[in-house]
């Protein structure tokens, strides 16, 4: 094989990705169109997620890696260099050159059918698939998204997940990209996962312009079966907080850190939530906009109808995070110290709100 330089090698493996994962990242195995593993040194686990597919170059080449626990990014040269403990380029460029030049025969009969059946797009089953790729959100972007909107209720987000590298397309006509997201889980009252939200983040970090999100055009999408459903924080109860996003009900549990809560998504969403059966006080974390407005009254309603009382939280600002990005911890937990009832105070309140 003629001698071929760094770039050209890395794309040339990049067309055999999977065969390249499975001879020097076996300790991994195929998640959708990725190769998952622990690190890049082969080590069981899956915080690192190879590309199988997509371009020769560029933004989200095949071959691409990037470890979700640590940062480290690279291609598949350096896959070759940390799995073999290699140093020098010249042995790295070697490895590699012999493997391009073996034949790669297609997996063993007993294993060719262990990757499941595509799921719909969109669908919930595609929901879950997409959650169980992410990772924890501790020490990743989205804790730091979240810690830099102000919110410091970080406990019981076992519905949130870090992806770093979830597919977008603005349409369907439109080049798929990929960026690091949060993803949230829907569930129902029992506990079963039926979709996911998508929170596409800036990898460039946190600005007031976008507030940490990614510089897309929609950074913010659902999918699966929502009606009714909501992404819930805390172990349900006879009391609890409805709101519309995940930010503004966070914000809340950063002055009431142990009240349950549940985040619907949109204000339609919010209008159409299922009660639990034990739920009897209902606080309403509502959007200081039309749309809260009508989601807070079509709420009460309903609520009222089957004897949960309802109590409905207003932020000063536009939405409870504003408050607590803007005017501050202490103003918030004043405000809603004025709103909450003083049995819900004592019980949910932080002692240093």
């Amino acid at each position: 094989m003629a001698r071929l330089a760094a770039s050209e090698l890395a794309i040339r493996l990049g067309r055999q990705a999977e065969a390249v994962c499975r001879h020097y990242l076996s300790s991994g195995h195929r998640a959708g169109r990725y190769w998952q593993v622990g690190d890049v040194r082969n080590t069981p686990g899956r915080s690192m997620f190879v590309r199988l597919a997509g371009p020769e170059t560029g933004k989200g080449a095949a071959g691409k890696w990037t470890d979700a626990s640590t940062g480290e990014h690279g291609d598949l040269l350096d896959v070759i260099r940390e799995s073999c403990g290699l140093i020098d380029f010249k042995d790295i460029a070697d490895e590699a050159r012999t493997f391009l030049s073996m034949p790669h025969p297609d997996p063993e009969p007993g294993k060719r059918d262990w990757r499941p059946a595509s799921a719909p797009t969109g669908s919930p089953e595609a929901s879950r698939r997409l959650f169980a790729m992410a990772k924890p959100i501790g020490r990743t972007l989205v804790e730091a998204y979240l810690r830099e909107r102000g919110i410091t209720a970080l406990h019981e987000t076992d519905a949130l997940r870090f992806h770093p590298s979830c597919y977008y397309r603005a349409d369907e006509n439109a080049p798929t990209e990929t960026w690091p997201a949060m993803i949230a889980a829907v569930t129902d009252p029992a506990g079963t996962m039926t979709g996911a939200h998508r929170t596409w983040l800036d990898p460039e970090g946190f600005s007031e312009a976008r507030l940490g999100r990614a510089p897309i055009e929609t950074p913010r999408r659902a999918m699966g079966d929502l009606l009714g459903n909501a992404v819930r924080f805390g172990m349900g109860s006879e009391v609890m907080t409805a709101g519309e996003g995940i930010e503004t009900v966070l914000s809340v549990r950063s002055v009431l850190p142990a009240m349950p809560s549940l985040a619907a998504l949109s204000a339609a969403h919010l209008s159409a939530i299922l009660f639990p059966t034990t739920l009897r006080r209902l606080y309403i974390a509502r959007d200081n906009d039309p749309a809260g407005d009508g989601a807070m009254a079509t709420l009460t309603e309903r609520a009222s109808a089957v004897g949960i009382e309802t109590v409905v939280l207003t932020p000063r600002l536009g939405d409870m995070n504003e408050d607590l990005r803007l005017l501050g911890h202490d103003a918030l937990a004043a405000r809603l110290r004025d709103q909450v009832g003083s049995e819900d105070i004592a019980r949910f309140m932080s002692l240093a709100a």
